[in-house]
């Protein structure tokens, strides 16, 4: 099931996410990105982190999903220039406007999700129209 799935649909049968729980969740999420940017070999920025793409286990541990605009580097740089892809309300305002591209974009977009988490509300719902 994904995490956006548990948390913002309105069913009778949604999942109850305690404070506890969604905590755990967070921090498994910090955990999976922090991963992705510092202790795998090949340097990983996702570029498109949202509730949509954490996949939850049976014990509601996260497991970030969908790498298909993954950008890799072996490289030590701090950031690539490269054509912006990803979810308009997530992504940081160097990369969505510039294309400037770091591993800090996936932790902006870690915060809007943090945000969700504690609200209980999907980023999409308030988009400018």
């Amino acid at each position: 099931m994904t995490f956006a799935r548990a948390l913002f649909r309105q069913e009778n049968n949604q999942l109850n996410l305690d404070w506890p729980t969604r905590l755990k969740i967070c921090i498994g999420i910090a955990r999976g990105l922090a991963f992705l940017h510092e202790e795998s070999r090949l340097k990983i920025a996702h570029r498109d982190i949202k509730a949509t793409y954490v996949l939850l286990d049976g014990n509601l541990n996260p497991k970030i999903s969908d790498f298909g605009l993954a950008r890799l580097d072996e490289e030590e740089k701090s950031h690539i220039s490269t054509r912006v892809a990803g979810t308009i309300g997530y992504m940081a305002p160097e990369y969505a406007l510039w294309g400037y591209l770091t591993d800090k974009a996936d932790v902006y977009s870690f915060g809007v999700v943090a945000l969700e988490i504690i609200s209980g509300k999907n980023n999409n719902n308030y988009m400018p129209s």
